[in-house]
């Protein structure tokens, strides 16, 4: 394969996983709080961009998962480079605009920042959520190619707003994830990260998957990775993701991002990319391939 052609799947694939992200939480969103039980009553199978839900969404609209991450990649773009302040400054906005959703933890976090410019919450025992986790796209497009950098850069902006070791954890293996399947990794390999990150942290083990899926991080993951490895497309791994239920709309958001990237976006139903609200279709889609041409992967690809 060409150095062009190269560059062209891997920029395909990572639009997999910002709009995976997207049309994840666009899905989920509906089926937020809910049962298997409840969504199984009231939708048979839930398998269609909706809307509704407990916040009332229009359909295709998105949540905090894909708008947090929004303000993660215009910063990263304005500055062409990481900039962590430029970051905080875009979570402050987006929280003053009075966003539809916001999770507790990352309202406090943001609140921190914006009356104290702390740019790292403590360390906090109630921390382990999935909020920062749910950020991680833009992060690992733009880190492509450098693994301190990505530890680096994974790490700060989860600390924003969440501050644990289960945490920081996660948000390491799914940038790791992202990574390897941004470069076309099968399963088998995608299965070793996290099995690194089983060894490190047992309690995230799935091979005996109990259908918990809070938004404790520790269920979160579970629930994402019990469906990624055990269906074969990414429309089937999200419509077992969300009709798990519970933090329906983050559980989508990062099968969403982690399935995109490994089957890319070819592989995305055509009918939920056409849901999926217009402006942030496009949004995701030109941030994704700005991003990778920020990485050091593309710099480095470039010279050779």
């Amino acid at each position: 394969m060409t150095i062009s052609a190269w560059r062209e799947e891997v920029c395909e694939r990572a639009k997999g996983a910002f709009l995976g992200l997207a049309v994840g939480d666009a899905l989920g969103a509906t089926t937020e709080f809910m049962t298997p039980r409840e969504i199984q009553a009231q939708y048979g199978v839930h398998r269609k961009i909706r809307g509704g839900g407990w916040l009332g969404l229009k359909p295709g609209q998105v949540t905090d998962d894909t708008e947090m991450s929004l303000c993660i990649a215009r910063a990263l773009i304005t500055a062409k480079g990481w900039d962590l302040t430029g970051i905080a400054d875009n979570f402050v906005a987006w929280m003053k605009g009075k966003p539809i959703d916001i999770g507790s933890t990352c309202r406090k976090g943001i609140r921190n920042y914006l009356l104290n410019g702390v740019l790292e919450t403590p360390c906090n025992e109630w921390d382990a959520g999935n909020g920062a986790v749910m950020r991680m796209a833009p992060v690992a497009l733009f880190t492509l190619g450098d693994d301190q950098l990505l530890r680096r850069c994974a790490l700060e902006q989860a600390r924003l707003t969440h501050h644990h070791p289960l945490s920081d954890s996660a948000c390491l293996c799914i940038g790791q994830m992202l990574h390897r399947a941004l470069f076309g990794a099968d399963t088998v390999a995608l299965h070793e990260i996290t099995r690194e990150l089983i060894r490190n942290h047992p309690n995230f083990r799935f091979n005996r998957y109990n259908g918990q899926a809070s938004g404790y991080v520790v269920d979160t993951l579970r629930t994402v990775f019990h469906h990624f490895f055990t269906t074969s497309t990414f429309e089937e791994c999200l419509i077992a993701v969300v009709n798990q239920g519970g933090d329906a709309d983050t559980t989508g958001a990062i099968a969403g991002m982690l399935a995109g990237a490994h089957y890319g976006r070819q592989s995305i139903p055509e009918s939920w990319v056409r849901k999926l609200d217009g402006a942030i279709r496009r949004e995701v889609e030109t941030a994704a391939e700005t991003l990778i041409e920020l990485s050091p992967w593309w710099c480095s690809a470039k010279t050779d």
